[in-house]
């Protein structure tokens, strides 16, 4: 896998023989909930959606067409008024581990507030730094967090200048009525997480997204028990910063997100390790314990 044998500073500058935008994503809208027999509209959507995100560029770095971050947009319609629509968009994104067939789930995300209008057979256009419509900017805003993770867990810290083109959306829309971009909306919505990401009191946790996946889940290929210690120290880290902010969006996201990844690594770990890992995730998550329980019953 080149992104793991280039040099990540390199990588991260954007070096590589064949530039290509940056995300391989499928893009499903799924209007069962609407009535009626005219379902064009949300074919000509998703085309458009879809062309939206995978023909445009959204970082400054170069992807061979094999290094293309695997994505999806699952777009639920929940009404229609004439142009305009109610819907919930979950996010998913993946990486591959090094030397390895498995892919690993970097980020998970269900937003309940996606409002927008669209009109039939309209191409979306969008321009850095401006808000122009709530359909294009939710969009964008996800793509950017997407690279941003992509690259915070191949280097440390990597992600920034996505993540900040993220905020950049966010700061453009607090002027507007659509849900989802202000602070005092909710804790688990674009704003909150976009917030944590770029706190520096929450640094920790991107820190600890690095150790997880480029130390912890790259490294078992070579050495487990190493690959694993890593990845138990990432846990740890991921309670500190817990601790800072209680059940903040990027730590509750994260472990929606690795909760069965983590149960799959630790329920085949030796038992001190296993007892240590489960302690943590009670006193992090002890709302979820049925969830984590297998990783210290599997015998």
């Amino acid at each position: 896998m080149k992104k793991i044998l280039l040099l990540l500073t390199v990588f991260c500058i954007g070096f590589s023989a064949l530039p290509a935008q940056e995300l391989k994503c499928n893009v499903i809208v799924n209007s069962d909930q609407i009535g009626g027999t005219n379902k064009m509209v949300f074919i000509s959507m998703q085309k458009a959606i879809s062309e939206f995100i995978n023909n445009r560029r959204w970082s400054e770095l170069q992807y061979a067409q094999h290094e293309k971050i695997e994505c999806s947009f699952v777009i639920t319609i929940n009404t229609q008024s004439d142009n305009s629509f109610k819907a919930t968009l979950q996010i998913q994104s993946r990486r591959p581990v090094y030397n390895s067939v498995y892919y690993t789930s970097l980020f998970n995300f269900k937003d309940d507030n996606f409002n927008f209008d669209y009109l039939e057979m309209t191409q979306l256009e969008f321009t850095e730094g401006i808000y122009s419509n709530n359909l294009t900017a939710v969009l964008a805003y996800y793509c950017y967090l997407i690279v941003g993770y992509d690259c915070d867990s191949f280097s440390k810290m990597g992600g920034t200048a996505s993540f900040l083109k993220a905020e950049a959306i966010v700061n453009s829309a607090q002027s507007q009525s659509e849900k989802g971009w202000k602070a005092f909306e909710s804790n688990r919505n674009r704003y909150a997480l976009i917030n944590n990401l770029l706190d520096d009191n929450l640094k920790k946790f991107r820190e600890l997204f690095y150790d997880y996946h480029r130390l912890g889940l790259d490294e078992m290929y070579n050495d487990v028990g190493k690959g694993s210690a890593k990845i138990a120290g990432s846990i740890q880290a991921l309670k500190e910063v817990n601790n800072i902010r209680p059940s903040c969006v990027v730590v509750t996201s994260f472990l929606e997100t690795k909760a069965d990844e983590i149960v799959n690594i630790f329920s085949k770990a030796p038992a001190d390790e296993k007892t240590s890992v489960y302690e943590l995730l009670m006193d992090i998550d002890p709302s979820q314990s049925a969830k984590y329980d297998p990783i210290i019953n599997n015998k």
